[in-house]
């Protein structure tokens, strides 16, 4: 998404409390700063609340989970200490629900290439900490587990529903990839073409996890791929009801 056509942070915030904030990150923000020096979330969040609420000292917030750079979507982020320990052991205990919306191209016919179009994916993955890249291998890797279903049928893409059960690093981009449907815009992964402003065709959709504070309540969100995505391509995906 181009820096002119980005919504401001503070009206991609989705939900907030005294103790967790929800915010639709963009396609081309960093959750966390990295040697680009480019700016962060975690930082102009810090800045837009100690403004917003006139803070004098530090402002506390910590990353509960990330997202990859190119892609979109929900980022909750702790305000308190109490609530960052608490959401990060829901992720351990895998108490959070994650969907994605995934673009990706067709990808390949033939029985030995299709897809079905609802099921269950499950691979091990290796990591090159060199290239930064995933692959599945036969063997040696991490246990990766998705379900997915095919929700759209477009000109020249799919676009599918994905519940992580695992979070592993480029676990839904390796995987559709190894099955020949690269994510829309992802050269990484074998995708013919980029996608004009950057990104990938990628978006956190949906959280639903427990309140850090509220007891046995649950917060289940939604974020538009349309508000923190550049393609145009998003304006004709149906998002499925929350």
């Amino acid at each position: 998404m181009a820096q002119e056509d980005k919504l401001p942070l503070s009206q991609r915030i989705v939900f907030e409390d005294n103790h967790v904030l929800v915010v639709n990150k963009t396609s081309s923000e960093l959750v966390q700063g990295d040697k680009t020096g480019d700016p962060s979330i975690l930082d102009e969040l810090k800045k837009l609340i100690k403004e917003r609420d006139q803070k004098p000292g530090n402002v506390f917030l910590g990353l509960v989970h990330r997202l990859d750079r190119p892609t979109s979507g929900l980022v909750i982020v702790a305000k308190t200490s109490k609530a960052l320990s608490r959401l990060t052991g829901a992720f351990r205990d895998r108490l959070v629900s994650k969907d994605y919306l995934v673009i990706t191209e067709k990808g390949p016919e033939g029985p030995d290439l299709s897809l079905e179009p609802k099921g269950l994916m499950e691979d091990l993955l290796g990591r090159n900490e060199k290239t930064n890249t995933s692959k599945v291998v036969a063997a040696g890797g991490q246990e990766a587990r998705l379900e997915y279903e095919l929700i759209q049928t477009l000109d020249s893409y799919l676009v599918w529903q994905v519940r992580l059960d695992t979070g592993r690093h480029h676990q839904i981009r390796v995987q559709f990839a190894s099955r020949g449907f690269p994510v829309r815009g992802d050269l990484k992964y074998g995708a013919r073409r980029s996608i004009p402003g950057g990104g990938i065709g990628l978006h956190a959709w949906r959280l639903d996890f427990p309140h850090p504070t509220r007891g046995e309540r649950r917060v289940v969100l939604t974020a538009d791929p349309t508000k923190s995505q550049s393609d145009p391509l998003w304006k004709q995906v149906e998002c499925p009801g929350p």
